[in-house]
């Protein structure tokens, strides 16, 4: 059983110094209904000084090393190359890497899948939201490439999404992934006339495989049928945020 007030931590055999988690929406927090508890969305819809009196709360909890990078997310491929200098607001990219300890990388989702990824040395680490849009745009490729360690000295852990049972897609969602990757027909089950599940986890496996990755872990969550997270499928416009965070830490002492 998940206790409701815990974080979900990722089963993968990271090293030491490489720490990971995505939040709940159960979390001790500020939000009020429908937000309600730790949402960490600015763009929510939530009142902007509540969402930020979580993320300092985040940090707190956490002991985090430094505030994390959070991101301007437009269901994209723009990839940042993240160091020790901060950043000056939220840039507009969904997804960053970095080999800087304590410098903390964060995705915001609420169906979309959070791809963390490490070197198996801790050397390197990088942080994707790769929703159906990120998928079909080749932003899994876009990171991983830019990356310095080769793809087989990484491990990848696919975060909470939505799961393939209920994620119905129409014609333009699966036509616009198969462009991308022709061979992922598997991904799709049809349902009814113009419409199929769609199974976001198999096809991010299969690009992170394509890619030359062979240790991928994670993929069993649902964020719309388990009420510890938020689904925007589920709830609509006024669904919360969770965060997927991922860092390296400054010393073997603190990891």
């Amino acid at each position: 059983m998940h206790s409701p007030g815990a974080p979900v931590l990722p089963d993968w055999p990271a090293p030491p110094q490489v720490r990971a988690l995505t939040t709940t929406r159960k979390l001790r927090g500020k939000s009020l209904p429908p937000f309600d508890a730790f949402n960490l969305g600015l763009r929510s819809g939530e009142d902007e000084s509540t969402v930020r009196a979580n993320r300092v709360l985040l940090e707190r909890a956490f002991a985090l090393p430094s505030s994390p990078r959070w991101l301007h997310q437009v269901h994209g491929d723009r990839v940042l190359r993240l160091t020790s200098e901060v950043l000056d607001g939220e840039p507009q990219a969904d997804a960053a890497f970095t080999s800087a300890p304590g410098v903390v990388l964060a995705i915001l989702t609420a169906d979309c899948l959070p791809v963390l990824v490490c070197a198996d040395d801790g050397s390197e680490i990088a942080a994707i939201h790769a929703g159906w849009r990120g998928l079909a745009t080749g932003v899994i490729d876009a990171c991983v490439r830019r990356m310095a360690t080769p793809p087989a000295r990484l491990l990848a852990w696919l975060g909470p999404g939505i799961g393939a049972a209920s994620y119905e897609v129409g014609v333009e969602v699966r036509e616009a992934l198969l462009r991308r990757d022709a061979a992922a027909e598997a991904a799709f089950s049809p349902t009814r006339l113009g419409h199929w599940r769609c199974d976001l986890y198999a096809m991010a496996h299969r690009r992170l495989s394509a890619l030359g990755l062979e240790r991928i872990f994670g993929g069993s969550c649902d964020t719309f049928a388990d009420p510890r997270f938020y689904s925007y499928r589920r709830d609509g416009a006024r669904s919360g945020r969770m965060a997927s965070l991922i860092w390296i830490a400054a010393s073997p002492e603190s990891a």
